[in-house]
């Protein structure tokens, strides 16, 4: 995995806030971190998945450990490492979306602040047991019917590469990744990434895959 980035001015700035107080940023100042992760080599063909066990798990499946387009990697977490210091940001009150369709978490890596609300939906004509295994936050395992209610969840804890099977079809896997700042992005299916609003500073920026590992870049 490499990583191609960029650096530019950008008039955006994160918004001051709550209690505790967020860290004024002059837009003035801030700066967008851009670029490409590409991915060396030639792709592993993507392993097809096996539903039969459910009837209600329409269409085809494929693993999304690895995917690779045209030399581009997606599902990679790209996020201010070190460098912040004691800065303090505010909790976006949007939640972040969570969808299982065609017996597949969608998206397969997504981000949130430590204490936002990750909504969870099930799409599906089947019964899903959405179920994270983490590391430094508190550990559930709670069963969503078809058509019911969207869960609401949150972490309070940072952590990276935080998994979610599902107990009721084992292919099932995503990953969440909980950080303390707005400076984060997941690269696209062109493995585009862009982090906005970055006030100026020395930052170690991480690169990690579930596979691949972390690369950091300052």
């Amino acid at each position: 995995m490499r990583q191609k980035g960029n650096r530019r001015r950008t008039t955006r700035g994160s918004k001051p806030g709550r209690c505790p107080a967020a860290t004024p940023i002059d837009p003035a100042t801030a700066a967008t971190v851009s670029g490409t992760v590409k991915f060396d080599g030639a792709a592993p063909k993507a392993a097809k998945i096996d539903m039969s066990q459910d009837s209600n798990c329409a269409g085809s499946n494929t693993a999304e450990n690895i995917v690779v387009s045209g030399g581009h990697l997606e599902n990679v977490f790209i996020y201010v490492k070190e460098g912040l210091g004691s800065r303090a940001f505010d909790v976006p009150k949007d939640p972040v979306t969570l969808t299982q369709s065609g017996c597949k978490y969608k998206p397969h890596v997504i981000g949130v602040m430590a204490g936002q609300t990750i909504k969870i939906v099930n799409g599906d004509p089947t019964t899903h047991n959405i179920h994270p295994t983490p590391k430094d936050n508190r550990e559930w395992n709670e069963s969503q019917a078809p058509q019911a209610s969207p869960l609401e969840k949150t972490f309070a804890r940072e952590e990276i590469l935080l998994p979610v099977k599902c107990n009721q079809h084992p292919w099932m896997r995503m990953f969440v990744n909980v950080v303390k700042s707005p400076f984060y992005a997941v690269s696209g299916p062109d493995g585009k990434f862009e982090i906005k609003g970055l006030p100026p500073g020395d930052y170690t920026i991480a690169f990690v895959h579930e596979k691949l590992g972390e690369r950091d870049q300052r």
